[in-house]
């Protein structure tokens, strides 16, 4: 009889500690919660920061462009009013600057290959070490603007006539 009520009490001491240890873990389980819920919080305000920006920067991209259509129907519109000669003067404008940066960069490029050629003496390393990706992104991007981006002014310019 004495082994049951030290078995007895032992239970019933445990059977009452036990729903304090069961707050006490639902508390830490709701401390976790939310932290894990703010930490959310903070990775969706970040998001939505990053959403205006990106909305600020397309704004801004906009009306960059429409600023300069403007520009260019202004020049247009000078260029008109000043006669043919300045309508002339004003379309080569952007060939000859093309064209005096490509005949500058050429220059440019071959002084470096024939100094790159004194130094080594083979002209297989020279060329191959003196035409980088940039050089290609250069000359892609001019032939893309005269050849493509023309050609698009003028498709575009057609279909809105």
């Amino acid at each position: 009889m004495a082994v049951e009520s030290l078995l007895g009490g032992i239970f019933g001491g445990l059977l009452r500690i036990a729903p304090e240890v069961m707050k006490l873990w639902d508390r830490k389980s709701e401390r976790e919660h939310e932290y894990r819920m703010a930490g959310l919080e903070m990775q969706i305000a970040e998001k939505r920061l990053e959403f205006g920006m990106r909305q600020t920067e397309a704004v801004v991209g906009v009306a960059t462009l429409d600023a300069i259509g403007e520009a260019l129907k202004g020049q247009a519109e000078m260029a008109k009013a000043g006669g043919r000669l300045v309508a002339g003067i004003s379309a080569l404008v952007r060939p000859v600057i093309t064209y005096w940066f490509m005949a500058l960069y050429s220059l440019h490029k071959i002084a470096l290959m024939l100094v790159a050629y004194d130094q080594s003496g083979n002209w297989r390393d020279v060329f191959i070490t003196t035409w980088t990706d940039q050089d290609w992104a250069i000359f892609s991007m001019i032939l893309g603007f005269w050849f493509i981006g023309r050609v698009w002014e003028r498709v575009n310019a057609q279909r809105s006539s």
